[in-house]
Parts: C-alpha cells; structure tokens; sequence
C-alpha cells in the first residue's frame, strides 16, 4: 500500500509557489472531478508524457485512493525526476490521514 509522502498543508505551500498538480486517473475519473490547476496525466500513459513535465519543479501526484499516484511517483523518480510527491487521494486532510 503506498502512503501519501506530503502533508497537504505542505502541498498547498509546494502548488503557492508553482509545484505541477499531476491526475493519473483515468479521463473519465478525471472529468468527473478533479482538482482546480491539475493535468490529466493517467499512469498507462505517463512515461510517454514526461515533455508535459519538468523536472526542476516539484510534481504532486494524486489518485482516488494513493494506490497509482505512487506507482507514478516511482516511475518518475526512475526517469530521474527528484522532487516527486504522492499526495495520495488529494488534498482533503481527512483522506490523507
């Protein structure tokens, strides 16, 4: 099971100051609810999306559940990506608890 690596009163700070808000769900998942200033990146497709990314700049990554954010999360630190964050369900407290 992988675990949120960041407070969310951390992310808000990271996002402040221009931290990229990645989606990995699916389109769908994505249209029916995502948070305001993030892309759609769905994880089947990441590793052929990283030109959307840069890797000077801190990455939030997020899911329904923390589960595909942080298979992102390792795929990107792979690709050598270091300020990767899994924000795990997103930025509700009482999700990431």
């Amino acid at each position: 099971m992988f675990q949120p690596t960041i407070k969310p009163v951390d992310a808000r700070d990271l996002l402040s100051q221009g931290a990229q808000l990645v989606d990995v769900r699916s389109p769908r998942e994505f249209q029916q609810r995502a948070l305001p200033g993030s892309v759609n990146i769905p994880l089947p497709v990441i590793q052929q999306a990283l030109k959307q990314l840069d890797k000077k700049t801190p990455v939030l990554l997020y899911c329904n559940s923390g589960q595909r954010s942080g298979v992102a999360k390792r795929l990107l630190e792979a690709c050598g990506f270091v300020l990767v964050h899994n924000l795990g369900a997103g930025l509700e407290p009482d999700k990431n608890r």
